[in-house]
């Protein structure tokens, strides 16, 4: 049967519709595990998917040490002054670090500093157990504060976010987290809009530097990255009196988690909230299976500007989180995307992804400081056999504090650790004997080292310092 001139039409609108309406819910996420986009001043929902599905931190994990370290300085049991001790226990982490002498000293100002631009693990744990007296003392506390603050599906066990499978959070709750940094501490904000670190000669970029230097009002917060969590961020901007802060879990490269992010902000600037943050409750699944960086791969440099290129968004409106298929991708001219000698021209791709940068390069100057005195744990700031009772309740388990098991790195990082520990034997034979011990400062357990003074390397262990391992100069890493 023969349709009428208005009935063709009819079904061309309708045919036309239901197209525009799939493109727009088939969003361009597949290769992100979960998200959730927040208003700041009142925790209101703008958009979320999987926003209660189990999840590892990994490096997000540092957001709760700082909160529970910020507390300690309102509460007069620490100052940014404080001492912090680089100890044997923290001392073998592992990378990224910054690979101190055991005996080391600096401020818990540097140590904050390092962990939430540089991400040191390492000075994670020496934090840790400066602010609580143990590392058990300190997951407690953080464990504790995690209660506190209503986030229901989050367990501690280490205070830096290497592998653990034990250590899940979900997106509503890593929300929750930093809705409390900003709430609590406003005053300590500029903790984590940096790009970068300058510690003597050495300058470390922060894994979040493009987002920060690009996107529009960005100014925090933290990235995070295991093999089995995928690239994390926590991320937040302001434009005009309006901040949003945006999680992300499990994107398939650095870059993807800064050009979403970028995305669901200018979206998100756009719209209004919904229901609050903390009406999200039950979970909605279990973490990813162990290998998850292996099957959730870099959309690489085509995926990249099919699905973020923001000329197109311009042009397609709200059509711009279309998902971009394989033959989008095949269509794509990225001629004008590639150096002579063929390679993508990343600097163009981030231009076109992200934005151009707005802001110049300038780390931010970090020295060891001049400690005074440690902090205090005051009676009743870690409950009595917390050390030993309140991590082993998160999973049930009967675990003495002395036999909380360290994380165990993924095989990659223990066979360069391995390495590394060979070619520290082979330096130490080389050298041995070449520096007196006797009378250097350096070497004394506890002594303060000036940054300034100290020769070359010195507060560093030998190979070991904190160019281990060294930033990838990518753009997706």
């Amino acid at each position: 049967m023969f349709l009428s001139p208005i009935g063709r039409l009819t079904s061309v609108c309708l045919t036309v519709t239901a197209l525009v309406m799939s493109l727009a819910m088939s969003q361009a996420r597949a290769d992100i595990g979960a998200y959730v986009l927040i208003d700041a001043s009142s925790g209101a929902v703008i958009e979320q998917e999987n926003a209660t599905r189990k999840w590892y931190p990994a490096s997000l994990t540092k957001l709760m040490t700082a909160y529970v370290t910020f507390k300690a300085i309102r509460e007069g049991r620490a100052s940014l002054d404080s001492a912090v001790v680089q100890s044997k226990n923290s001392a073998a982490e592992p990378p990224s670090k910054m690979g101190f002498k055991v005996g080391t000293r600096f401020t818990v100002d540097t140590a904050l500093k390092i962990i939430l631009i540089k991400s040191a693990n390492d000075v994670a744990v020496a934090l840790g157990e400066s602010i609580a007296g143990s590392e058990a003392g300190f997951i407690a506390m953080m464990n504790a504060e995690a209660q506190r603050l209503g986030m229901s599906n989050t367990r501690f066990y280490n205070p830096h976010g290497l592998p653990d499978n034990r250590q899940v959070t979900t997106a509503r709750d890593l929300a929750i987290l930093a809705l409390a940094l900003r709430r609590d501490f406003p005053e300590s904000r500029n903790y984590y809009d940096h790009p970068g670190i300058r510690f003597g000669k050495k300058t470390l970029r922060s894994a979040n530097r493009e987002f920060l230097l690009r996107v529009p009002g960005a100014n925090g917060m933290k990235t995070g990255y295991i093999c089995n969590s995928g690239y994390n961020v926590a991320a937040s901007a302001t434009r005009g009196n309006k901040t949003l802060i945006a999680i992300i879990l499990g994107a398939g490269s650095g870059l993807e988690r800064t050009a979403f992010a970028r995305q669901l902000f200018d979206e998100g600037f756009r719209k209004r909230g919904g229901r609050s943050i903390t009406s999200l409750s039950g979970t909605s699944g279990n973490p990813p299976a162990d290998g998850y960086c292996r099957r959730n791969k870099s959309p690489g440099p085509k995926g990249y500007m099919a699905r973020f290129d923001m000329e197109k968004e311009k042009q397609g409106g709200f059509l711009f989180f279309a998902k971009a298929n394989k033959s989008d991708e095949d269509k794509l001219d990225d001629s004008g995307f590639k150096l002579s000698n063929g390679k993508p021209d990343w600097a163009k791709i981030l231009d076109r992804t992200l934005g151009p940068r707005r802001i110049a390069y300038r780390p931010l100057d970090v020295g060891l400081g001049n400690p005074k005195g440690s902090p205090s744990v005051s009676p009743g700031t870690v409950p009595a056999g917390a050390a030993s009772e309140a991590v082993a309740a998160i999973a049930g388990e009967d675990i003495a504090a002395e036999d909380v098991p360290l994380p165990v790195a993924n095989p990659v990082r223990r066979a360069e650790n391995e390495i590394r520990a060979k070619m520290q034997l082979t330096a130490n034979a080389k050298t041995a004997g070449a520096i007196p011990q006797g009378g250097d400062t350096v070497s004394r357990p506890g002594a303060a080292v000036e940054l300034s003074k100290s020769s070359p390397g010195s507060i560093f262990r030998k190979g070991l310092d904190f160019t281990v391992p060294v930033p990838s100069p990518s753009p997706r890493k």
